[in-house]
């Protein structure tokens, strides 16, 4: 076996009851960034959302990574901060007591504003899974666009409500592809070692992995890896191990042992909410509206900008239209959301000094799904945690990473499951549609060649050498690849290109992006902890210079 561990990454919501068991590791992350009080982030929290007509220092819009991450520094540095959020809160149990849904059983929380699931996996052993759901601010946003459905978090917290948690640091040599213009030495030194801090990373206990039996299913991706020459690394995870190895024992409420993922974990999984939110609320200086959608930034008479917000009901419909004023605004709706708003704010009039380069450099990191079918000697599992905690290396010859990915649907299938990171070179660019008053993205599905061919430099092999097939009954009727989705969007206001060199936006001073959109299209592994860095790193040159 090899010993190795890789840095990669992602991240999820917990229930009230889960977030209390952990608070003195929380209570340990904000000593660590120097807060406090408890009473403080009450106070914050039941401040409630923004009035009509308030004027604020710094308005962020979205709660995920980038996000999270500058409210958190700023308040630090003695800033009021208000964060505004489309989703919703995700603190408040539903009709069943818990807080999210299950990954087997979505019903209303489980999509956002859809009449009908749209699971990454459409079939399973030749029968269609998606069904029928009541339209509601769910937490999983399946945005079809431009040949692609990309799979976003919506909620307090973001992305890390909804990805598997996986924590990973680039390869240092390839960090020159990902970010040219940023300084690897100072990422490396300083701000990757500061967002896994922050994140709270942590990495399987090999010995524990070799005997349970909810990683069988990672032992047998890692046997058959090997048995094919690739190296098998394990991959950090954000999720609480000593949790789950109490799930295994039987002495908490199962998670991740329960397959609780795609729409959230009720426990164990350190998502923003426990971390760098957490820490924000504690500071006092931090408030966020749920609910509230940004429609509109324009520079304000009196200096700064006003922006437009809309209060949403559960069912999307508008509760109340606000106006805003604030000195700031930090972008942070994810690479889609803040790329879409700035494009159409540059294209309608209404910024229009942003320049040419709004809206391009998107990418999908990549992103490609396959399953294998097993011998029946080969059995994956019943039971399979929902944490991925491995993979198989095959970037430097290849330009893949295949994540060994669960399959958990409580019976065995002999089935191995990929989701594979690959060396995609297409970039897509978003642009505004007039005629039809939105903005549109010009990605094809025939673009995900390169990702399958590289994939296929893993999944070819160890096909031939173990005598097995690819599953044809995941992602439709004798369809072998999951191309047509991406986890992982990027791009779509580059840094150094649409910002300068620290996000700043070209053309407005005091407007900001600090998300995934600043990173072009591929981060060669699971994005989160680069987008938390390249936050960490930016923010603190804000603050010191523009504050």
């Amino acid at each position: 076996m090899s010993g190795k561990s890789l840095h990669r990454n992602g991240s999820k919501g917990i229930s009230r009851r889960g977030f209390i068991a952990r608070t003195s590791s929380i209570v340990g992350a904000m000593a660590l960034s120097g807060q406090v009080a408890p009473t403080q982030a009450r106070a914050a929290v039941a401040a409630g959302p923004i009035q009509n007509g308030a004027r604020v220092p710094v308005l962020v819009i979205g709660t995920g990574y980038g996000g999270s991450v500058a409210a958190l520094r700023l308040a630090q540095a003695g800033v009021n901060v208000h964060m505004i959020e489309m989703g919703m809160a995700w603190d408040t149990p539903g009709t069943d007591g818990k807080i999210f849904a299950n990954t087997t059983a979505p019903d209303y929380r489980s999509y956002w504003l859809r009449t009908r699931t749209k699971a990454p996996l459409s079939n399973f052993l030749g029968f269609p899974i998606d069904k029928d759901v009541p339209k509601y601010t769910g937490i999983l946003d399946a945005e079809e666009m431009g040949g692609i459905i990309v799979y976003q978090g919506r909620g307090v917290g973001g992305g890390s409500l909804v990805n598997g948690g996986m924590a990973v640091t680039p390869k240092r040599q390839n960090f020159g592809a990902i970010l040219p213009t940023v300084d690897a030495d100072e990422m490396y030194n300083t701000y990757y070692p500061r967002a896994n801090a922050g994140l709270g990373v942590g990495l399987i206990d090999p010995n524990w992995f070799q005997t349970v039996d909810c990683y069988q299913f990672a032992r047998v991706g890692r046997k058959h890896a090997q048995r094919s020459n690739f190296p098998f690394v394990f991959v950090p995870d954000v999720y609480d191990w000593d949790y789950m190895k109490a799930e295994v024992a039987g002495t908490v409420p199962k998670s991740a042992v329960a397959g609780e993922i795609l729409y959230g974990n009720n426990a164990g999984k350190k998502s923003l909410q426990q971390t760098y939110i957490a820490a924000a609320k504690a500071t006092g200086k931090v408030t966020i509206s749920p609910l509230h959608r940004v429609t509109s930034v324009s520079p304000a008479s009196g200096g700064g900008y006003t922006v437009a917000i809309e209060q949403l009901n559960t069912d999307g419909s508008v509760a109340a239209a606000k106006s805003v004023t604030s000195d700031r605004v930090f972008f942070a709706a994810g690479s889609v959301g803040t790329s879409k708003l700035l494009v159409r704010l540059k294209a309608t009039g209404v910024l229009p000094n942003l320049n040419e380069e709004i809206g391009k450099g998107w990418g999908d990191n990549g992103n490609v799904m396959c399953g294998r079918a097993n011998h029946m000697w080969d059995p994956t599992g019943k039971v399979q945690a929902s944490i991925p905690c491995g993979g198989i290396d095959n970037w430097d010859a290849g330009g893949a990473f295949a994540e060994v990915a669960p399959l958990p649907t409580g019976i065995e299938t002999y089935a191995s499951f990929y989701l594979s990171i690959t060396k995609n070179p297409n970039r897509a660019r978003f642009s505004w549609n007039a005629a039809a008053n939105k903005v549109d993205l010009d990605w094809q599905t025939a673009w995900k060649q390169p990702s399958i061919d590289m994939a296929k430099t893993i999944f070819d092999k160890i096909n031939s050498k173990e005598g097995t097939i690819y599953r044809t009954d995941l992602f439709g009727t004798n369809k072998i690849w999951g191309d047509h989705l991406t986890y992982h969007p990027l791009g779509g206001a580059v840094l150094g290109k649409a910002t300068d060199n620290y996000g700043r936006l070209h053309g407005y001073t005091g407007l900001y992006v600090i998300d995934g959109a600043l990173i072009p299209g591929n981060t060669s592994v699971n994005p989160f902890v680069t987008i938390t860095a390249l936050a960490e790193r930016n923010i603190e040159k804000i603050i010191a210079t523009d504050l």
